[in-house]
This record gives C-alpha cells, structure tokens and sequence, in this order.
C-alpha cells in the first residue's frame, strides 16, 4: 500500500502561526509559467499548492483546529490543473464522510472542491457511552444474522472508534470489522456501523468486495505471459507490471484476529521449467493461474494505456494473486490489507473457478476504487462502487480483445454454472434481467444489496456506450429500454471509460449518491470534451434515461 502522505501543519492553528501559513502562500501565490504536457506541476508541487489552499480556504472547507487531514491520491491534468484529495480526522479520529478533493488551477490557485459532506464535522465528546467489547458483540451479532444457518467459526471483531459524518449530522459511532469462517473455512466479513452513545446499528456492509458470487488458461486461450527466469525455471512472476505474481494459496484460508493475520493463506510462486504454463484443464492447477495472472496484464495494461494510471494505486507496483483459495470457494475478492487479488475454484455446480477475466478486472478495481474515491459500501455508494468494478472490468474485457472470451456486457459469464440458472451474475443492458437488480433510480434503490442497485448505473453505462434499444454485438443480443421512454444515442465505450474514470479520480467521494454521479461525469465530459458538447449531453440523456436527474 502506498503511504499516505500528512501534511506539515495541517492541524489547523489559528491565524498567528504566521511562518507556515506564509510561506504555503507565497509557494500558492508565486507567478507560475503555464504547464503544458512536458512542464505540468509535480505530485509533491499539487500537495505544497492544496496545502496552501487548506490555509485559505479553511472556511469553505469546513476546517477546524480540532481537524487534521492527510493526502490520499493526486491527479494533475496535462493543462496543469490540479486536484488532491484528502481525509480527514477529528480530534486525532478518522471521520467517515470527512473526505474531499481540492481543484486548483495550473498555476496552483484554488479554483474549487468536493466534499462528501458539507456540515460541519465536531461532535460534543469523543468519550463513548458504549464500551468497545459491547460494540463488538453488536457487530458479531450482526455478521451471524447475516449469515443465518452458516455455523461460523474464529469469529473475531475489532472495533475502532470514529466520527460518522455519512449518516446525516456527524456522531461518534464504533466502525468494527468482524470476521469469520462458515463451515467450509472460507472468510466471511462485515462491516459494523455503531451509534456509540446509544448502541444502535447506523449501518452494515460487506467488506469483502466481490463478484458474486504463453499459458494455457480455463477461459481466454492461448496467452502471452511476462515471466521471470531464476536459473533453470521460470516463475509466474511479470517485471514488466510492478513484479506483479501469481501464487498457489494450496486451498487454504487466511487466520486473522482483531485484524491482525496471524497467518495466510500462501500465495506460493508458481514455476515451471520450460516456460509455457497449464493445459487448459482444471486438473492442472498451474491453468487457473495463467487466467488469473492474465487479468493482472490485462487491467494493468487497461489502466495504463488508456487513462495513464501505472498500477491499482499509481505507484508502479504490482499486486499479486493468490488462486485456490478455500474449499469450494465460490467467491473471488480484492484485499487491500494484502494488496492482493484471491480467486476460489466454486463449487463446481453454482460457479467454476472464479477466474474469469471481467471478474479479475472487477475486482482489481476495487483496489482502484478504494484508493481514489473510496466509496463507501453501502447504500447508493455502494452500488456505485459495485457498477464501478463492473463497467471498468467490462471495458478490460473489451480492451483485451480476446477471441476466446470477447468483450460483452455480462458480468461473469464464464464462470457460472447450470446449478446457478442463469447465463451471467449480472446484465448491463437490462440489469432487472437478473431478477434483482435495478433498471432505474427511485427512493428506495440504497436499500438493495450493492450487487442490485449497481444496475441503475450499469444501465446508465450501457446507453451512454451503446445505444438504447435492440443491437448485437460479438454474438450477443442486447435490448436496452429507458425508464423515461427517450431514445439515448451512445458515444462509444471509450469516452464511457475516460468520463467515468475522470469522476471517479477526481469528482466523487466516499458519499457520492446518484445524483452526485450524475454531477461528477458532467463535470468530466465538461473537462473532457467541452460543456455543452454531444458527449456532454449524452451523459445528461443517460442518466435521464435511469431516471436520476
């Protein structure tokens, strides 16, 4: 994980504190040549102008004394302009909703910002009326209800006191993860949002992120691999892509109390001796690990190529995979305190091995969700940060261009299986396809598991690329409706991919609701092609289209 960078200073003093203060201002307000693609500002150059900008404009962002801040991620477009966004803390708590992004033009002036909340973030004590152990046993309760008939097993929780600002007026509330294994000692966990005076559940989540539910691999073919020679063999381990591996995790499971992992699953290095790796065949488990570390090339060479990003945190580092996780395990999922992606095998009747190539770039984004915007979750955050996995693991698929598993919008049509009864996890062009999912926004859409109300923005998604209506594409047939009965003309997968990624890097936050999406990609077609322009109208018309407004 990368480090998160803390500002000097950023506990805000009052105004006397004169040394500091000064000279962050002089750095905002020196004349600046204009930045053009060879000259644009540095990331350390962003950070010193937002620090600056914390100063000047605490007012408008809500800064207090009692608050500190500390830089998650930097953007700085090829004009110059720049955009750090940041968490933030109350009285040394992190504060959930506290988080928010400064804009600033090229020469390093405040232009303006995004906050996941705009009230004021101070709560009357951060002494809890409930204990710690109380809040642990809620959580534990709350991951048995959500898991009714599992018997689980090593459940362990770890609570850790913070101020919610997500909920309406900011409270101190207990955040407790709370893991476990069910029968089988595959992980389950949940995410425990306490009322810390009162004992009351304010919300829960599952905290792991999922998809549900030259190698030889299960679903893409033949594939090219990057390797690395170590004497005689080889090992599944890509130079060129962060060192990013692939290892055997043996069907094990990770051991982990008040989240400290005592042990892991492994993750041991596949090696092989004459380089060409699997036979296509479950039977040799080498295969899952050719799809596995083919969907790392992939969404690394996806977030790359077409949005500049080098890696899942932009640092140039790779992550690593581990494949066989568990027994009969029919999830996959991206763990950021490992910095790894996990697959299972499935059961065989519900799922095959979950190693599919939409499923890898899902859920790799993720991690690339969770080090950008950080959506929270739960409610329409959730589902947005859902449809997210889905539309960029959806445009990996198309990215790669792989005769063997060609680009479409179905979520997991390769690993499902008859037992689950349907052809893919879920559907873009039509998500109520599933029988579940949402095809369009109403009141009630946060209510729905995260997995469903990603439907109203995969909807979205897919008339923004597509077209509504009927067409084929690659083999597949596809009839979009609209829930206002427009017409929407799409504008191609790419300025879908370009638009959305610039909203989530640089316009939504951990709160950021349909409405506030709609905001942030017309914000990001401005940037990108202009207000007022075919795109930027078509973006207007899709989410019309969905109904949010």
């Amino acid at each position: 994980m990368s480090r998160i960078r803390h500002i000097r200073g950023s506990r805000l003093t009052a105004a006397g504190t004169a040394a500091t203060t000064a000279a962050l201002l002089a750095a905002a307000l020196a004349p600046a040549p204009t930045a053009g693609a060879t000259d644009r500002p540095s990331r350390a150059t962003a950070i010193d102008n937002a620090a600056a900008a914390l100063v000047h404009q605490a007012t408008r962002l809500g800064l207090t004394p009692a608050q500190g801040t500390s830089v998650r991620d930097v953007v700085v477009d090829a004009d110059g302009s720049q955009h750090v966004r940041y968490d933030r803390t109350y009285r040394q708590l992190p504060v959930l909703g506290g988080d928010f992004v400064v804009h600033m033009s090229p020469n390093g002036s405040y232009r303006s910002s995004d906050r996941a909340t705009k009230r004021a973030i101070t709560v009357p004590t951060t002494t809890p009326s409930v204990k710690a152990p109380e809040a642990a046993d809620l959580a534990t309760t709350a991951l048995r209800a959500a898991n009714a008939g599992e018997l689980l097993k090593k459940v362990t929780a770890k609570p850790q006191l913070v101020v919610d600002a997500l909920h309406g007026a900011p409270r101190l509330a207990w955040r407790t993860d709370v893991v476990g294994q069910d029968s089988l000692g595959n992980p389950v966990a949940r995410t425990v949002l306490t009322d810390a005076r009162t004992g009351k559940q304010i919300d829960a989540w599952d905290s792991i992120e999922t998809a549900s539910g030259d190698g030889q691999s299960l679903y893409s073919g033949t594939v090219g691999l990057e390797t690395t020679q170590s004497g005689s063999t080889y090992q599944l381990k890509d130079p060129t892509r962060g060192n990013t591996y692939t290892g055997d995790a043996a069907n094990k499971t990770d051991l982990c109390f008040l989240g400290i992992c005592f042990s892991r699953a492994p993750a041991t290095l596949f090696t092989d001796s004459d380089n060409h790796w699997g036979t296509g065949t479950a039977s040799d488990r080498s295969s899952a690990a050719v799809d596995a570390q083919y969907g790392t090339d992939e969404t690394w060479d996806y977030y790359k190529n077409v949005h500049g990003r080098n890696g899942i945190a932009g640092d140039g580092k790779g992550s690593y995979n581990r494949v066989h996780y568990g027994t009969n395990y029919n999830n996959a999922f991206w763990d950021d305190s490992c910095f790894c992606m996990t697959y299972g095998d499935g059961d065989g009747t519900t799922f095959g091995p979950l190693v599919a190539l939409d499923v890898a770039g899902h859920e790799m984004s993720h991690g690339v969700t969770s080090k950008t915007a950080a959506l929270t979750y739960s409610g329409e955050s959730g589902g947005l940060n859902e449809a997210t996995s889905d539309i960029f693991g959806t445009l990996v698929e198309w990215y790669a261009n792989n005769s063997s598993d060609p680009g479409d919008y179905l979520i997991g049509e390769k690993i499902v299986r008859s037992g689950f009864g349907k052809s893919a996890l879920r559907y873009m062009d039509k998500p109520s396809k599933d029988g579940n999912s949402a095809d369009c926004w109403s009141s009630s859409v946060g209510n729905l598991d995260v997995h469903y109300s990603s439907g109203v923005a995969n909807h979205f998604a897919y008339l923004l690329a597509e077209d509504s209506g009927a067409k084929t594409l690659n083999g597949v047939s596809y009839d979009s409706p609209t829930c206002n009965g427009s017409t929407v003309t799409g504008i191609g997968r790419d300025k879908l991919g370009k638009i959305w990624y610039r909203a989530l890097t640089v316009y939504m936050t951990s709160s950021t609701n349909y409405a506030g999406a709609r905001t942030a990609t017309l914000n990001a077609a401005k940037d990108l092609y202009g207000a007022g322009s075919t795109e930027y109208n078509a973006v207007a018309a899709a989410w019309s289209a969905v109904n949010v407004s």
